[in-house]
């Protein structure tokens, strides 16, 4: 998993609340295991009219936005149902963070695990990252995640709480399959001797 330390990039405001997992990656791209391709379907409904063209209402296709990295969302984030697809889509799309009052509790776990900062805020600040958001691709704002602060395009500072575990695993680039190798040594050793005295197992 790529290593999270600091991000500077430009920020899509997406205030609609209860976006959902259905809403982030509808329910028919789901037949995959693979974490990559799933980006050009990352809110699909929203994203694309009925003759499969760009709806250039929706702000991901605005030319400012198109290479956005952070969302500052309304509250409610991932809600619905538990799939890990959403993340995987934010994830191939170039989303790196999601700015939020709140994230339903799986797609919150889920995002660490596939190496996406969710950052949860007070309205009074989303407020303003909002704010910040809406001046488009001129605009960058900056996650830094070792300093647990993020910073608008005007120089503003915030901090936000992120769980010590879940910011060594991003920090480290480490998902459950890397967590599980630091201790290979371990796992090495504890083979080796189980080998010895128990060699018919």
């Amino acid at each position: 998993m790529e290593k999270f330390e600091k991000l500077t990039g430009i920020a899509a405001p997406m205030p609609l609340v209860n976006i959902d997992t259905d809403m982030i990656i509808p329910k028919q791209f789901l037949k995959t295991i693979k974490r990559s391709g799933l980006g050009v379907h990352a809110f699909d409904e929203m994203r694309y009219l009925d003759d499969g063209s760009e709806n250039p209402d929706f702000v991901l296709n605005k030319p400012q936005y198109r290479d956005a990295q952070v969302i500052v969302a309304g509250d409610n984030f991932g809600c619905g149902s538990s799939r890990e697809h959403a993340p995987w889509a934010l994830a191939d799309f170039g989303i790196k963070a999601v700015i939020s009052t709140s994230f339903a509790d799986i797609f919150y776990n889920n995002c660490f695990k596939n190496g996406m900062l969710p950052i949860v805020m007070p309205q009074e600040v989303v407020d303003v990252l909002m704010k910040d958001a809406d001046k488009g691709s001129n605009a960058r704002m900056t996650v830094d995640l070792e300093r647990q602060v993020v910073t608008t395009s005007d120089g503003e500072e915030f901090t936000f709480e992120v769980d010590p575990f879940r910011k060594h695993c991003l920090l480290e680039g480490l998902d459950d399959v890397g967590l599980t190798m630091e201790k290979v040594g371990a796992i090495d050793s504890f083979e080796a001797e189980a080998a010895q005295s128990r060699p018919w197992v």
